[in-house]
């Protein structure tokens, strides 16, 4: 019985790439700067001063964290005029912190 629980469990088990990626993904969401911006985002599309004021840090810093984001593809970035604007990437970003926020409050 324990061998079929065992095997049940191998089958079921996200492939190890997709564990490690799924890992790498959480340590994105392990900074508090770029925590504070994606939930920034969550409220608004902003561009880096805005963040940067909102936020207190330096438009360098917050353009530091939104290359990384935007690498991990939790933001996204559109041209209007001379500014950027950045944004969540999808509806996916927003649940995870839904997500996070809902187990931390409860």
């Amino acid at each position: 019985m324990e061998n079929n629980k065992i095997e049940e469990v191998k089958e079921k088990m996200p492939v190890t790439e997709n564990i490690y990626d799924l890992a790498e993904l959480f340590k994105v969401f392990g900074d508090s700067t770029r925590m504070g911006i994606l939930c920034a985002l969550e409220v608004n599309d902003l561009c880096v001063s805005e963040l940067s004021n909102v936020l207190g840090i330096s438009i360098s810093a917050v353009s530091h964290q939104l290359r990384v984001l935007r690498t991990n593809k939790l933001v996204k970035a559109t041209k209007n005029g001379k500014d950027v604007i950045y944004s969540l990437d999808d509806d996916h970003v927003l649940q995870i912190i839904e997500c996070g926020l809902s187990h931390i409050n409860e």
